[in-house]
């Protein structure tokens, strides 16, 4: 006996019918077509044409940590130095904003490498009580941007104790 007769089923047959995705559902050509628009749809949202090109530039991670009269606003910017980097404050809003560059080069015998990068980030960040734009402090140090900025005194919270009554 051969293998071929211990097989059961159509395998083996040559004219077996095949069954077209098509035909399981009429509706099944049209959800293929309406997937394939929103994904398009999607990945056109994604990309350069809507955003711009988003490859130069980055998003700094940034903490803000309000106490009883200040705020304090951390922000790591490896790479960067000082004289990269812009403050200013407005309607009290803090805005940070700075450009990374780095160029390396590399020679060695008939060997030529140079590589160029850039990035620029523009942070917006709400400020949650009135701030005194005059006392203001910033210190850049190992890549990281401490912004200490002293509430103004009518707007720093005072803590008051009240007492329950039982009756």
């Amino acid at each position: 006996m051969a293998i071929r007769d211990l097989i059961q089923g159509n395998f083996l047959k040559k004219n077996v019918p095949v069954r077209r995705e098509e035909w399981i559902s009429p509706f099944y050509s049209l959800q293929k077509e309406i997937n394939r628009i929103f994904d398009n749809f999607f990945n056109e949202i994604t990309s350069d044409r809507f955003f711009g090109d988003v490859s130069g530039s980055f998003v700094p991670s940034v903490d803000v940590k309000e106490k009883d009269k200040e705020i304090i606003v951390t922000a790591e910017l490896p790479g960067m130095d000082a004289e990269d980097i812009e403050i200013n404050i407005s309607d009290d809003v803090l805005t940070l904003r700075g450009e990374k560059r780095e160029e390396k080069e590399e020679k060695e015998g008939n060997f030529y490498r140079r590589e160029c990068s850039y990035g620029s980030f523009h942070r917006d960040i709400p400020l949650p009580a009135e701030i005194d734009p005059d006392k203001v402090e910033a210190e850049f140090k190992r890549g990281v941007l401490k912004v200490r900025l002293p509430k103004k005194p009518e707007s720093e919270r005072k803590a008051k104790k009240i007492e329950v009554k039982t009756k």
